[in-house]
């Protein structure tokens, strides 16, 4: 969401000579926007993670497997949870295949890549259609990397 608000926000500068408003000068800083952002989800996690310990809600990070226990049982790292109810969060990552399943693989990132970025890429290409890959794409054009989006099919339907 801040990553989309600052596209909106270079949206709006774009246009403010359509509104009578002079905007010279104006500068973007990739580094500014990715520091405040990633305190920002610094705090929301610590938010939430304080929410869940008011709420008496234990959090078990580690591996977890359900068990053949006759009750709800998960096994986490050894260790046996017993409950009436209970919620794995799976914390799924993405895949990058091989470079041998397909060249050049290795070269690229994946969507989480793009929160690691430590400046805005001049170019930069968006594998995808699904809003993710939409999403991103946006963002990065809008702040200034010239961006394509490649997809599957030779035409949108």
């Amino acid at each position: 969401q801040v990553m989309w608000n600052a596209a909106a926000h270079a949206e709006f500068i774009h246009d403010h000579a359509d509104y009578g408003f002079e905007t010279p000068g104006v500068k973007f800083s990739w580094r500014t926007i990715k520091e405040k952002r990633d305190a920002y989800v610094r705090r929301l996690n610590e938010i939430y993670e304080n929410n869940l310990k008011k709420a008496h809600i234990d959090i078990i990070r580690g591996y977890g497997k359900f068990t053949a226990d006759p009750e709800p049982t998960i096994e986490v790292d050894g260790k046996k949870f017993t409950a009436p109810h209970i919620l794995i969060a799976t914390g799924g990552r993405p895949a990058v295949p091989p470079d041998s399943e397909i060249p050049g693989a290795s070269l690229g990132m994946t969507s989480d890549g793009f929160f690691e970025l430590e400046e805005l890429p001049r170019r930069s290409v968006i594998v995808g259609a699904g809003y993710i890959a939409v999403e991103v794409v946006g963002i990065l054009s809008t702040l200034g990397s010239k961006s394509s989006l490649l997809i599957r099919k030779d035409k949108v339907v």
